[in-house]
């Protein structure tokens, strides 16, 4: 017996993009686009859905002014935008980072600044707007999840904000988006759909449907990942990676993650980025999952036997280095004494990971493993 809800309609295939301004225009006819600095206009992405709204009969303003690790100030800046332009809904367009800085977009409407909403969970809202996602990676899945990673450069915070009123009214998924992705871009996005599926098998909040999710995002992700990581540009291998993160990100938003999604999120400070989010886990995962050893040993091996070996350790080292991703903490310059600011700021919900007490001596042990 068990209770699942995702509240977010859902339109997967290749050529789905070109639904977007039927979509988006049974919500308004004023929605502002929100996406990076460059990719969505030199992949001409951007324009073809200007092109589409516009056809819809939906007038778009555009921000992209996100950053890759997205800040406060920017969604701030985003927020007065859609405010002057009148948008009521927003279209959330790139990478994760450009949908959660548009999904934090949408909540903080009624909000002086969205800095006071970091590490908070909120209640809904009038003031929320609507958000239709279009991911062009294969990895966040935070078209289908109730949070976004924000860093409050005021108080050099980097956290989630959460909430129901986060939650895309609609994703569209057309895996063709990923098609130019550049090969270190698809990996290391690949890598964090990957641990959505791992973490989404492992969390104290599992359920049957979340454990069935994961088994098909593996067996999905693990082949196609080591088929990019070869050199394949056929459109299966990026099907199967835009299906799999689909399903990791059904189980952020039903599951939740783990401990190292919490771990990786205290490594990045508004004055000092650090690695990618996906590389970050890729650093981490070695550590914890050797943690791990004593208190998820069954569940741990049901994943590795998906992964075609007994010891899950084992088969995620595998990966990593079929895929490139064997960079460590100190690859990026970090040392010892960077490991107490790193702890200092691990927030999030912790109970959910599989070890039964998280301390402070094993967040620590674990970054200075990755080091």
């Amino acid at each position: 017996m068990f209770d699942f809800h995702v509240p977010t309609r859902i339109v997967f295939g290749r050529g789905r993009l070109e639904e977007l301004g039927t979509h988006t225009r049974t919500w308004s006819d004023h929605a502002l686009i929100v996406c990076g600095r460059s990719a969505m206009r030199t992949t001409g992405v951007l324009a073809r859905v200007q092109a589409n709204l516009s056809a819809a009969g939906v007038k778009a303003d555009v921000c992209d002014q996100i950053s890759a690790n997205p800040r406060s100030d920017e969604v701030d800046a985003a927020i007065r935008q859609a405010r002057h332009f009148g948008a009521c809904v927003v279209v959330a367009l790139g990478g994760g980072s450009a949908l959660d800085a548009a999904k934090a977009v949408a909540v903080g409407m009624g909000h002086e600044s969205v800095a006071g909403l970091v590490g908070r969970t909120l209640e809904p809202s009038l003031d929320s707007l609507p958000v239709i996602a279009v991911p062009t990676t294969a990895g966040s899945g935070a078209e289908v999840t109730k949070g976004a990673i924000i860093t409050d450069v005021t108080r050099g915070f980097k956290s989630g904000i959460r909430g129901d009123d986060l939650f895309p009214k609609i994703a569209i998924v057309d895996p063709a988006l990923t098609d130019t992705l550049p090969r270190n871009v698809a990996l290391d996005s690949g890598f964090d759909a990957m641990a959505h599926a791992i973490e989404g098998f492992l969390a104290r909040r599992s359920g049957e449907m979340n454990k069935a999710l994961s088994e098909q995002a593996v067996e999905l992700l693990a082949p196609a990942l080591r088929r990019v990581a070869a050199g394949d540009t056929g459109t299966e291998a990026r099907d199967n990676m835009a299906f799999g993160s689909l399903l990791g990100g059904i189980n952020v938003a039903t599951a939740s993650t783990c401990l190292p999604h919490r771990l990786q999120q205290a490594i990045g400070t508004a004055k000092r980025v650090g690695p990618s989010h996906g590389s970050g886990l890729a650093m981490l995962y070695p550590a914890w999952l050797e943690s791990l050893a004593h208190v998820a040993g069954d569940e741990a091996s049901d994943i590795a036997r998906l992964l075609g070996e007994t010891d899950l350790r084992h088969a995620v080292q595998s990966l990593r280095q079929d895929i490139g991703l064997t960079q460590r903490l100190s690859d990026y310059g970090y040392v010892a004494d960077d490991v107490r600011g790193f702890t200092d700021r691990v927030t999030g919900n912790l109970d959910n990971d599989p070890h039964p007490q998280i301390t402070a001596d094993l967040i620590t042990a674990i970054y200075t493993s990755s080091l």
